[in-house]
């Protein structure tokens, strides 16, 4: 029971009441120190509803008292949310963890950290979605974007699903009955679907053209990247041990991560989605080709090299920064004078592809390590546009009279020289040549057409040239 003492003023009224809950005894017999409030009534009560309105605050507080330590509806925002965080670092993985963190300390706190869990409402969450619109977007540096940007509406969106997740934790908990973040509830800025992006023709020809003259690791990266469809940290994290050289597959089991002020490591794949994919020769015989290499570099360094069996690494053999393949892959595409596309366009690409050769989407599911197969049905809007395009090439071909100028194209006949495998001994730069003449018939003819065979032997007819 709360001990309630009433303070009065020099006349006898009362100013004020003294609220005490006492929480027992410690271990040597000694009474703990009480939790002690203060209640002071409104001006124009009478001391009957004053001294009912002390009671029910004493009740209350008291009831707090007895919670003490533990997550309640009365506790503010700022307090819960370091609960949250304990509770969702047990299943976000650490790089979404650590922008959760900073997102919570640096925008949802200095806004709402000060409000009750219950006394948060949608117009609450309405407000914080204005400011978040209204802010000016940063530079990585963190420093304001000078041409005066505010931010987009996806970047809203994404900070508002971190406030939502610490609610709905809040719900499980049974803290409050219902999230006032629910989209239903609230008017959110308008945001395009983000747009899948896949090569076209003619830029997986000049791709495939300017990727012969770069090194044997980012030939063996790119192509990876295209035929199994990987992340760019699950490619990191490859190593040799995971390559079957025999029965031609990769085990994917692992990626890698960085995080700032902290050392390259590795978690496993997104949505625990450990896989094993079936590569093609090419890809095959450039790991081999690779594999020497970094044999070569191990014994070439000496102390210097660190090992750890890595597939793609650094020049010392550590593990690879899975920000570099899109630095590379950025810096490749300017000097080329290709048009800029993302790194994760190579896993777009294989998706289509795959579902353009008519594999089943539940397969195509499983090689890519989707959790969900709604994540895959987005790829499937792209197929009934090549089948459009199909459509057209039809009318083109067979109805002169809706396209005059239409003309029936040759197909360009095949170099036989190029069908016939390399004897042993063969340079490794003749060998990749073949392999990638293989890698062009097998994965981007069937979809791209012959637009990329042609560019690779126009390739390969320069350089001999040159020669």
């Amino acid at each position: 029971m709360a001990n309630i003492i009433p303070r009065r003023d020099k006349n006898g009224n009362i100013t004020s009441y003294t609220i005490r809950v006492y929480h027992g005894y410690d271990s040597s017999g000694r009474r703990l120190k009480p939790f002690t409030t203060s209640y002071k009534p409104e001006k124009g009560t009478t001391a009957k509803q004053a001294e009912k309105a002390a009671q029910k605050f004493a009740d209350e507080f008291e009831s707090e008292c007895l919670h003490f330590g533990e997550a309640n509806s009365s506790m503010r925002l700022s307090d819960f949310v370091s609960r949250y965080l304990e509770i969702a670092k047990q299943t976000l993985s650490p790089a979404t963890y650590e922008f959760y963190k900073l997102k919570t300390d640096s925008l949802i706190i200095p806004a709402l950290g000060h409000l009750k869990l219950k006394d948060i409402n949608p117009s609450h969450i309405q407000k914080f979605i204005n400011q978040l619109a209204a802010a000016p977007k940063e530079k990585r540096s963190g420093l304001p974007n000078e041409q005066g940007e505010t931010l987009s509406p996806s970047a809203v969106r994404r900070y508002l699903t971190v406030l939502q997740s610490i609610f709905k934790q809040a719900v499980k908990l049974g803290l409050i009955s219902d999230s006032p973040a629910k989209v239903e509830r609230l008017t959110l800025p308008k945001a395009q679907a983000p747009k899948i992006e896949i090569f076209t023709k003619q830029e997986a020809a000049q791709m495939l053209e300017a990727l012969e003259n770069e090194d044997l690791q980012f030939q063996t990266l790119v192509q990876l990247a295209i035929f199994t469809g990987a992340r760019r940290g699950e490619l990191c994290a490859l190593k040799f041990s995971d390559v079957d050289f025999e029965q031609r597959k990769i085990t994917i089991e692992r990626a890698a991560y960085k995080i700032k002020g902290q050392p390259l490591a590795t978690k496993p794949p997104k949505d625990y989605e450990t896989r094993t994919v079936t590569i093609n020769d090419s890809c095959c015989e450039l790991l081999n080709l690779l594999k020497v290499e970094k044999i070569e570099s191990a014994q070439r360094l000496g102390t210097q090299w660190s090992g750890g069996d890595w597939v793609f690494t650094q020049w010392n053999g550590e593990m690879m920064n899975p920000m570099t393949p899109t630095k590379q892959f950025s810096k490749f595409l300017e000097r080329n004078g290709l048009k800029h596309r993302k790194f994760y366009s190579l896993r777009h690409t294989s998706a289509t592809l795959l579902l353009y050769a008519g594999v089943n989407i539940k397969q195509v599911q499983g090689r890519l390590g989707h959790g969900d197969i709604e994540t895959t049905n987005k790829y499937l809007h792209l197929i009934e546009e090549a089948d459009v395009e199909a459509r057209t090439s039809l009318i083109l071909c067979y109805c002169p009279k809706e396209c005059p100028k239409a003309r029936k194209k040759k197909r360009p006949r095949r170099n036989p020289t190029f069908h016939k495998k390399p004897p042993l001994g063969t340079p490794n730069k003749r060998k990749i040549e073949w392999w990638s003449f293989h890698f062009v018939q097998s994965c981007l003819i069937p979809f791209y057409g012959n637009g990329a065979q042609i560019a690779h032997k126009n390739s390969l007819k320069k350089k001999q040239s040159r020669l």
